[in-house]
């Protein structure tokens, strides 16, 4: 689909990080925009930089892990721009730990986050996409985690996992509607995400902690979120389903095609 001034724009998590960089692209080509995000203060800062360079930018305080609220954001992004075509379901927070040694209500946590989260944008807004008959197109954030997995983040990759099998599963049955649908699959991008986990249930976290140090300075590095957010509404505009960032971690989405397709081959049924 194309992003214009005709395009209207739902973003989660739109106040920093990957969603404001998406957010900051489509304002370029246009596009109207409504940020939802669960901090008022960082919402309110980042309108206020849209706005400077022209473009049109409401708000929403939302938690994505509550319906109700979500409800309400969609609402809100109807009375304010009358249709919605733009979906992007971006808000998301990181988990890792031992598994066998994570507290469920943790676990509860990422998932009504990371899973749900996205599950309440794609229900509650699909139905608002096919009424005006214009197209859409959802983003749903997953992670280059939800193809390659690695110890230490299972909650983490689950949660993305299961993102990627639902966008997968969402372009094939809303293509007949003119809706499009990209995951978004990035490697390591510089944003916040490493500091989310010291909101779980449980608590914890420590900055000083060396491990968090290290984590941080591979964030700290990673790709521009405006960067990404360039690319992002390329591939929207390119229908791609699959919009990744880092072409060195190709190896790994090798490597796990040739373990998969190596048991595969080991089936003796029907030989």
């Amino acid at each position: 689909m194309k992003i214009d001034s005709s395009s209207v724009a739902f973003i989660t998590g739109g106040a920093a990080g990957i969603g404001l960089g998406i957010a900051k692209a489509f304002a370029k080509r246009g596009a109207k925009l409504m940020l939802a995000d669960i901090d008022q203060s960082t919402l309110d800062a980042a309108a206020e930089t849209l706005r400077a360079d022209g473009a049109d930018v409401a708000t929403v305080v939302c938690d994505v892990a509550d319906e109700a609220q979500m409800r309400a954001a969609a609402q809100a992004t109807i009375d304010r721009f009358g249709k919605v075509h733009i979906v992007v379901n971006n808000a998301g927070v990181a988990l890792g730990g031992t598994t066998g040694d994570i507290d469920l209500k943790d676990w509860r946590w990422i998932v009504d986050i990371n899973l749900m989260g996205v599950v309440h944008g794609v229900e509650i807004f699909t139905p608002l996409m096919k009424s005006h008959g214009e197209g859409g197109h959802f983003i749903n954030t997953a992670s280059l985690a939800g193809h390659i997995a690695g110890p230490g983040m299972a909650p983490y990759h689950a949660t993305k996992f299961a993102v990627v099998g639902y966008s997968e599963a969402m372009q094939q049955e809303l293509a007949p509607a003119d809706i499009g649908v990209s995951v978004l699959c990035p490697a390591w991008v510089k944003t916040n995400i490493h500091r989310s986990g010291f909101n779980k249930p449980t608590g914890g976290g420590n900055e000083e902690d060396p491990k968090f140090k290290e984590m941080s300075k591979v964030i700290d590095g990673g790709l521009d979120p405006a960067d990404l957010g360039e690319w992002t509404a390329t591939c929207v505009e390119d229908n791609r389903l699959y919009i990744f960032s880092h072409p060195e971690f190709a190896v790994g989405i090798d490597m796990r095609y040739a373990a998969v397709k190596a048991d595969y081959d080991a089936v003796p049924f029907g030989k």
